[in-house]
């Protein structure tokens, strides 16, 4: 996302700057738009006509199970309604890079890379993120990486240093055969360079690889024993022993302010003897009893996003393609998709005045006067009745720091634009146990309540400030955890219905169960043919929408009663960082496409009692067939083939990735409570 400010009126062409006589690109409305446009108009009328049926039924029965599936309804309406914004107006966008100027015009460019846990991240990992930044096809004295370190782990800061050596063979090696993976990390895991996109020799890549593992090793060594600066092996300056016998003292949340410049532009030289990109290292004091406001709080001190290492049916879905590639050509069309926490580009005047012209000063400081000045920013209560983190820097109050911050550039008069070229320009990790992948989802379900549930809510102030299309996609990603209602009402009661005997949909025969027919085909045959055509494959769909039912039922639900509970000032569980360690057991269940549920979890609990519900549910409905309860055995049916994994790990599985017999124990006694209190609703 490149952010720029809106004018009077909508452009249909961006210059990249004042000065370039043509457009860096153009746009082009999606051929697929006046589809989806009938689409959104006939099925708006058909879930009227839903709405209009369950209220007759309820005034006939007024039972509490059609009260409870109408809400659920005008729950599943209203998210539908603002996801239609993402498909009203999406474009397609046609780059030029042929007309960029020369480097030399090119901006200062300042790249962030955010790390928190050396336990859950590999700080080898981290390092490869940051060598891939550095070794960009841009100017070296333009280009300034900075890690921040949050968790101020020195295991962290010695990896960096190692990384900063390896740097001066690796950015000339990636510059001198045309690398395209530019992560080492990644580059060197590759079966061949070929496939990396390499045109050098084996040997050369073959030292290199060995100079890389041997840091690794080191970094691994440092991870297991720690750091003894006296060892020869670590081989420490002495300006490097000192800094690290001075963290002897510190703690991960009591600690000073530490800046170290790792690399200097107009210093640091690689083997070729080319400048170097400027490489620091921070970690922001903390002190108890000072907020820190997590990632935000270290940003301010201070981008489309693919990821690898996916499985062929991406089982946890891990790809986000809704998220992080079909909903960005949505928001496109009406002034820039949101800003998804990495992997953007963003103006410096939109973060901190919009009333700065040129770069920043920093410039024109001494390398001195540059630390001291930073030193203090990097303080805890630096940003004490400043309006840091309100209207200046990421924005606090949110979790999700990302949405928060550019919901409020948007309604500031920033546009931002989608870029998505062929080849993937960032490579991200996401969760590969199923464990992390629905914990980190609640996380971001909190953060983006704080967003819509405020009194300047992306529903009302964000339209009124941006327009009805951008106002309506924000307001459907803050609401997200809202659709644990309408998903976990059709998880238990037509399951229930089913085992009691009373009907919620119309029978077969009755016109009226088309129309349910209709909503649910089209619904699921629209997100199919979209997930396709943005070059999705079926097998990966499937994985999708099962990942979208099971976050439904837990991330949703838990992050929803984790959001209440902050509100009503009631201690709940703090920030937790996604863990992307994983043993060789793991990794090789996930690469075989085999679910990974080896954990205590409540999250477990609720599938694994809902995919028994769904059980008990179709098998009733099969042994005591009733024609006029056709709807609720498809949709019983539709949960257990979700649900097969589940059942997979609960009765036929014997690895150390089955179901934990705790969680088994107590989700046939959740079920069994269910289930009797289906019996009352239903009988009452």
């Amino acid at each position: 996302m490149e952010s720029q400010r809106s004018g009077s009126g909508r452009e249909e062409t961006l210059n990249g700057s004042p000065h370039l006589k043509a457009p860096l690109n153009t746009l082009h409305v999606d051929r697929c738009t006046p589809a989806h446009r009938v689409h959104a108009l006939l099925y708006a009328g058909a879930i009227l006509g839903l709405v209009c049926h369950r209220l007759t039924s309820i005034l006939a029965s007024s039972s509490l199970a059609e009260g409870w599936m109408l809400l659920a309804e005008l729950v599943l309406a209203f998210m539908w309604g603002c996801s239609r914004a993402f498909k009203w107006r999406p474009v397609r966008r046609r780059e030029f890079p042929d007309r960029l100027p020369e480097g030399g015009a090119w901006p200062k460019l300042d790249v962030f890379v955010c790390t928190a846990d050396p336990r859950k991240e590999p700080p080898v990992g981290v390092v490869s993120t940051a060598l891939s930044a550095m070794a960009f096809e841009y100017p070296a004295g333009n280009l300034s990486v900075y890690v921040s370190d949050d968790g101020g782990a020195d295991v962290t800061l010695f990896a960096f240093m190692e990384g900063a050596r390896f740097a001066r063979h690796w950015l000339p090696f990636c510059r001198e055969n045309g690398v395209q993976v530019r992560s080492p990390e990644v580059f060197f895991a590759s079966s061949s360079s070929s496939s990396s996109g390499c045109s050098a020799g084996g040997g050369d890549a073959d030292k290199l690889k060995v100079m890389y593992q041997n840091m690794v090793q080191r970094v691994e060594d440092v991870m297991e024993k720690g750091i003894h600066v006296d060892s020869v092996e670590l081989d420490l300056s002495e300006e490097q022993q000192q800094i690290f016998k001075r963290w002897k003292e510190y703690s991960g949340n009591n600690h000073p302010s530490i800046i170290q410049v790792l690399l200097k532009s107009n210093e640091d030289k690689d083997i070729t003897g080319q400048a170097m990109p400027n490489l620091i290292y921070f970690s922001r004091e903390k002190r108890p009893g000072f907020p820190h406001h997590f990632k935000a709080g270290s940003l301010n001190s201070l981008f489309p996003q693919r990821f690898q290492g996916l499985n062929k049916s991406d089982i946890y879905g891990g790809e986000l393609k809704h998220l992080y590639k079909m909903n960005p050509y949505g928001m496109d069309g009406f002034g820039g998709p949101n800003y998804l926490g990495s992997n953007t580009f963003l103006s410096r005047r939109a973060l901190f005045d919009s009333s700065l012209e040129g770069e920043s000063g920093r410039d024109l400081l001494e390398p001195e006067k540059v630390l001291e000045m930073a030193t203090k920013v990097a303080a805890c209560n630096y940003e004490t009745g400043t309006k840091w983190g309100k209207t200046i820097g990421f924005r606090y109050g949110s979790l999700s720091e990302d949405l928060h911050t550019g919901f409020w550039l948007q309604c500031e008069g920033w546009n931002s634009v989608f870029c998505d070229p062929p080849q993937a320009s960032f490579l991200g990790d996401a969760p590969k146990t199923l464990h992390d992948a629905l914990s980190q989802c609640k996380r971001w379900t909190v953060g983006q309540y704080e967003v819509g549930f405020t009194r300047h809510s992306t529903l009302t102030f964000g339209v009124r400030k941006t327009s009805l299309g951008l106002g309506l996609t924000y307001s459907h990603l803050a609401f997200w955890g809202l659709w644990c209602i309408p998903i976990t009402t059709y998880a238990l009661l037509p399951q229930l219905a089913l085992v009691n005997s009373r009907p919620l949909f119309p029978k077969s025969s009755d016109p009226w169960f088309y129309l349910y027919a209709y909503l649910f085909v089209a619904a699921y045959t629209q997100d199919m043919l979209d997930f396709i055509y943005h070059k999705g494959t079926l097998r990966c769909w499937w994985s999708d929408q099962r990942m979208w039912l099971m976050r439904s039922l837990t991330s949703f639900t838990f992050g929803s009663i984790q959001f209440a509970c902050k509100q009503l000032n009631i201690s709940t569980q703090s920030f937790n960082v996604t863990n992307k360690v994983m043993d060789d057991e793991q990794l090789k269940r996930y690469d075989e496409g085999t679910f990974d549920f080896g954990v205590d979890s409540p999250f477990f609990v609720i599938l694994s009692t809902a995919a028994l519900l769904n059980l008990c549910g179709f098998l009733v409905g099969i042994f005591r067939y009733n024609i006029n309860m056709v709807a609720e055995m498809l949709l019983t049916g539709y949960g257990v083939a979700n649900s097969w994994p589940i059942y997979e790990a609960m009765f036929l599985r014997t690895d150390n990735g089955k179901m934990p017999d705790r969680v088994k124990l107590r989700a046939f006694l959740l079920t069994g409570i269910v289930l009797a209190g289906g019996f009352l609703v239903f009988n009452a």
